[in-house]
């Protein structure tokens, strides 16, 4: 492999022949090269996308000063206020996939910055009700959320025919990434 200088050229970095020139990962024998150069765009769109997803979620856990955990446990408490469900522990912990202990911290560092508020539970003496502050829920759904909302238009733009395929697309390859378990277990010795 070469060294390339600062600053190279990465604009045909989702280009298959030029992360696969070999063919080692895909077989071109049933593709066009006017179709692998499509399916190239089209990783090069993805790749946008999660980047300007990244982007976003660096700048909302800046402006809120929270971090990346915080932020997916105050959308967890908004969808619950919006749909009138009561957030406990437990069930933020398994949103999360985090232990107990560490949604305990996470709901102490919540409520000492003024974003959650603890309450009995009104039907479970032995749990709690967690609530967003309305001063958090305006913030966030005010610039994070009015942000993502955007989203919607993309998706509106589309006929009900394309956002069929799209979804379509989009579980295919979710499907395809999705590491299964023992994929990558180390071979015993």
């Amino acid at each position: 492999m070469t060294e390339q200088s600062e600053g190279a050229d990465t604009s045909n970095l989702y280009d298959l022949n030029a992360s696969d020139p070999d063919a080692r990962l895909i077989d071109r024998g049933d593709h066009s090269p006017e179709v692998i150069a499509q399916i190239g765009e089209l990783m090069a769109a993805l790749a946008g996308l999660r980047e300007a997803e990244q982007r976003l979620s660096e700048a909302s856990q800046r402006y809120m000063k929270l971090g990346q955990t915080d932020m997916k446990a105050l959308h967890f408490l908004i969808v619950a206020r919006n749909t009138a469900t009561i957030a406990t522990p437990g069930s933020i912990a398994t949103h999360l996939e985090i232990s107990t202990a560490s949604t305990t911290k996470l709901l102490d560092r919540l409520e000492a910055g003024g974003h959650i508020v603890r309450a009995p539970h009104p039907s479970d003496r032995r749990a709690l009700a967690i609530t967003i502050t309305d001063e958090t829920y305006e913030a966030a759904v005010e610039t994070v959320g009015r942000q993502q909302a955007k989203r919607f238009h993309a998706a509106a733009r589309l006929t009900s025919a394309e956002r069929a395929v799209v979804i379509r697309f989009l579980r295919d390859m979710t499907n395809e990434i999705t590491i299964r378990e023992g994929q990558w277990d180390p071979p015993e010795s």
